[in-house]
């Protein structure tokens, strides 16, 4: 774990939200058809990016919806390019309570339960996604895992890190993501609902590692898959922007510090246990794959707790850090260093 100082972080932070921003108004424009269709682009174009693609999901003649967007790096003639912008940018939005169209707010919907039941990546959104920075990676030539970036606030934070642990998993591309209060479904989420003091929750999760410690020993098969899933997952360091008073996103702030704080302790425990949760223990006894889109090996966590924002809205991530109090990012990795 080390401290990561701002450098451009709050200018890439602040665009990144702002192509994020332009697929939530991609999506009501396409709802309303009330604005003219210079009006939103202005924007983003003023960044240097231009819309290459609208990421659709149509269903049913009755139902359609824009997702997500590409956007494509245009930077100015008159000017050089910015040495470490991306090329593309792939861009998720999030639920839509109050769309005009009940099907989208709907659909949103149930996609955030699918998201409870860890059965989002077997849906038709985040199949398309996958296969639009698939087809995006092949028919681009000399596309590279730098120049592609995954961001997504909320349910698109979801989609996004669907797609970054496929690209990884599949084809070892380590794309740069940011997600804006992804959704995090553990017991941690349950208890900073009910308020838990920390003293409770670090024992709870203290409590819960040497079990899964234990368990490790009669699910090796499992552990052993785990592990290599780890491993390769390792390289990617999503950047996590969390509001500490969101319940929605803040148990990925427990999982990583309470993480950290443990294998500082028990390492030997720990390095058994990190990689295991009781519900994917659970199916591989029924012999089931799975596990768990919060298991991340490592993380790079940037945390307000402006009490003036609203938690769980993506409008706060482009203003500027000092009024976020974001300060330095931490960096939680896989194998975690020693202390």
């Amino acid at each position: 774990m080390y401290q990561c100082h701002r450098g451009n972080e709050e200018h890439r932070r602040c665009i990144v939200a702002c192509m994020v921003k332009a697929a939530y108004v991609l999506e009501s424009d396409r709802a309303t058809m009330d604005r003219t269709e210079e009006l939103a682009p202005a924007w983003w174009e003023s960044f240097g990016f231009h819309l290459e693609n609208e990421l659709r999901e149509q269903k049913s003649p009755i139902f359609e919806t824009i997702y997500g967007a590409i956007f494509k790096y245009v930077p100015c003639p008159r000017a050089p390019p910015h040495p470490r912008a991306p090329r593309y940018v792939v861009a998720f939005r999030g639920t839509m309570c109050k769309h005009r169209e009940w099907s989208v707010a709907t659909q949103d919907l149930y996609l955030d339960f699918k998201i409870l039941t860890n059965k989002l990546k077997k849906r038709t959104r985040s199949k398309l996604a996958c296969g639009a920075v698939d087809k995006l990676m092949d028919d681009e030539a000399g596309l590279g895992s730098a120049d592609v970036w995954l961001a997504g606030h909320s349910l698109g934070a979801s989609l996004a890190l669907d797609v970054g642990r496929d690209m990884m998993e599949r084809r070892e591309l380590n794309l740069p993501t940011f997600l804006f209060n992804p959704p995090q479904v553990s017991l941690t989420a349950a208890m900073n609902l009910l308020n838990a003091q920390d003293v409770a929750k670090r024992h709870l999760h203290f409590t819960s590692y040497f079990f899964k410690a234990g368990a490790a020993t009669v699910s090796g098969c499992h552990r052993e898959r785990m592990d290599k899933l780890f491993d390769r997952f390792s390289p990617w360091v999503p950047n996590l922007y969390l509001h500490e008073k969101d319940w929605i996103c803040q148990g990925f702030i427990d999982y990583f510090e309470l993480r950290q704080q443990f294998m500082d302790r028990f390492r030997c425990v720990g390095s058994k246990s990190m990689t295991l949760s009781y519900r994917d223990m659970l199916w591989s006894l029924l012999g089931k794959d799975k596990e768990r889109p919060h298991l991340l090996p490592s993380a790079m966590l940037w945390k307000t707790a402006q009490t003036s924002l609203d938690a769980h809205g993506l409008q706060q991530w482009w203003k500027p850090s000092g009024e976020l109090g974001l300060g330095a990012g931490t960096r939680y990795s896989y194998p975690v260093p020693q202390a």
